[in-house]
């Protein structure tokens, strides 16, 4: 009897131990399996919002996808002239042209007018923002003052005068068109620089 109360004792529990805590069902895993247990996959790295995957694109990507005619375009110089500059490049020029065809054309007026087209894409192009609106006016001018060695003159002052009106209103269609061409590269330069004011007036968020 003695010595089976002495076996009992011996394997019972022991007074004043608490029971073993049971493991989680992560580390019954890792033990069972040998390994460590399983981490928790990492999140995705969030996008930010209104951006879908590959819509931000490089400058460089932008220039290469443009035409080619708008990458020539920007090859060109483009210089900023005063309404002063702009009224001396349009007359020299159309001076220029009208000896030229005078020479080699033999004062033909729908060359010398075709000619007066791109001066008046120029001086609207190169002219300064804030000497827009002295390009209709300068455009003219120049288109008259070209058209003395271009035009059939008489005898003296007075017939020189006579042949420059009757060339002028021959080829009317000519100046109103360029001085039209002008004006509306001039009116939509000028739209665009009013709309980014209030973009450049607004203060920074």
């Amino acid at each position: 009897m003695e010595q089976h109360r002495a076996r009992s004792t011996q394997h019972g529990p022991r007074r004043g131990t608490s029971p073993p805590t049971p493991l989680p069902p992560q580390a019954r895993r890792g033990a069972g399996g040998g390994g460590s247990a399983a981490q928790p996959a990492k999140p995705a790295a969030a996008r930010p919002k209104g951006r879908p995957a590959g819509a931000a694109r490089s400058p460089a990507a932008v220039r290469r996808s443009a035409p080619p005619i708008v990458q020539a375009v920007r090859r060109l110089p483009n210089p900023r002239l005063t309404g002063l500059g702009c009224g001396l490049f349009c007359g020299a020029v159309m001076l220029a042209l009208g000896l030229l065809d005078s020479l080699l054309f033999g004062r033909s007026l729908v060359v010398y007018g075709v000619l007066f087209l791109p001066v008046c894409v120029l001086a609207a192009v190169w002219v300064r923002g804030v000497d827009l609106v002295t390009v209709p006016i300068v455009v003219p001018i120049a288109f008259a003052l070209g058209l003395v060695p271009v035009a059939q003159s008489g005898e003296g002052l007075s017939g020189r005068a006579v042949g420059l009106f009757t060339a002028l209103a021959t080829q009317a269609g000519w100046l109103y068109g360029g001085t039209l061409v002008a004006g509306s590269i001039v009116t939509v330069r000028k739209v665009r620089q009013m709309r980014r004011r209030p973009v450049r007036s607004r203060p920074p968020v």
